[in-house]
């Protein structure tokens, strides 16, 4: 199935891109100059092609994990990401979207695709916070899974009608990498005290990705959404029943990320190093690198043991 939908997304493209793109977006540049990106504007198919192709990285790291899950037990493991459990292929498909999503972006300089690419990112970021919030809340599977639809549902719709930020200053993809840390921690050494303490770390998270707490406080309109950062520890009020292996795969993952947006921030078109027509571009190799952290946090999310006996709960959200 996944393979198919590969297949389908590319015969889409195809037949759409026969004729042009037609209008670009209002922020990208127009057909021979530089990119945002950095790449130069091609008249072709492909608007970025490096940067477009970059993304099948993402395809060629999701339908691994689907062939791996394919060769686990159908059902019966305690663990969530072992097998064909409803949450495991979820992780999957966002891993493998993320590909046709961001391709479209960098394919068609549209307002389509720039959707497209910063729906598949939401899609993707939610699934691994909402999983460890739903571990400690004692969610349902129900509860998980119609979050998760509400809050992707309603970031596709302000988006396309409103703003990427909702007109309020929130981006959450943004917030949501620390809102994965926060409830990882949590995970980690959950404890009441924890529960209260845990939101300072995503002051730490903002503050690896520029933002310092002095800005913060300057511009509290402006970062108002600072108050997101307590939500994990408001939701886990259960310690977890499960224990993770965090080496080799979690830092695999977070080695990855953080190499991917050292060299992401080199990749734009007003950066000293932009080279606009090499074959190798910053913005492409983010993108394969990113798709190495998603592997490896997949991979990070099959070590969990359960350490206590399962409720009916979280049992059934493992699919056994």
């Amino acid at each position: 199935m996944a393979v198919a939908a590969v297949a389908a997304f590319a015969l889409l493209y195809l037949a759409f891109g026969f004729n042009g793109w037609g209008t670009p977006a209002d922020n990208e540049q127009a057909i021979g100059e530089v990119s945002r990106w950095c790449e130069r504007v091609s008249g072709g198919l492909l608007r970025e092609p490096v940067n477009a192709l970059g993304n099948l990285g993402f395809v060629v790291a999701g339908l691994a994990m689907f062939r791996v899950l394919a060769r686990d037990p159908a059902t019966g493991h305690p663990n969530a990401f072992i097998g064909h459990t409803p949450v495991a292929l979820l992780y999957a498909s966002a891993a493998v979207f993320l590909g046709p999503g961001s391709f479209v972006m960098h394919g068609t300089h549209t307002f389509f695709g720039a959707w497209l690419d910063n729906l598949s990112m939401v899609a993707y970021i939610l699934i691994p916070w909402l999983f460890n919030v739903s571990r400690l809340a004692r969610w349902s599977p129900r509860t998980f899974f119609t979050t998760y639809a509400v809050l992707v549902a309603t970031y596709a719709a302000g988006y396309w009608f409103i703003a990427p930020d909702f007109a309020i200053n929130l981006e959450l993809f943004d917030i949501s990498i620390g809102l994965w840390l926060i409830s990882e921690v949590l995970y980690r050494y959950w404890s009441p005290a924890m529960r209260i303490w845990s939101g300072v770390l995503g002051f730490v998270v903002a503050f690896v990705f520029g933002i310092t707490p002095a800005e913060m406080l300057a511009a509290p309109a402006e970062y108002w959404w600072v108050i997101l950062f307590w939500l994990p520890g408001l939701l886990a009020t259960h310690p977890p029943e499960g224990v993770r292996r965090y080496t080799p795969w979690f830092w695999v993952g977070v080695g990855a990320f953080l190499t991917a947006y050292a060299i992401w921030l080199t990749g734009t078109n007003e950066h000293a190093w932009c080279r606009p027509d090499s074959v190798i571009q910053a913005h492409a190799v983010w993108h394969l690198l990113t798709a190495v952290a998603t592997w490896g946090f997949f991979r990070f999310l099959r070590t969990e043991s359960v350490v206590s006996k399962p409720t009916p709960v979280t049992a059934h959200l493992a699919g056994s």
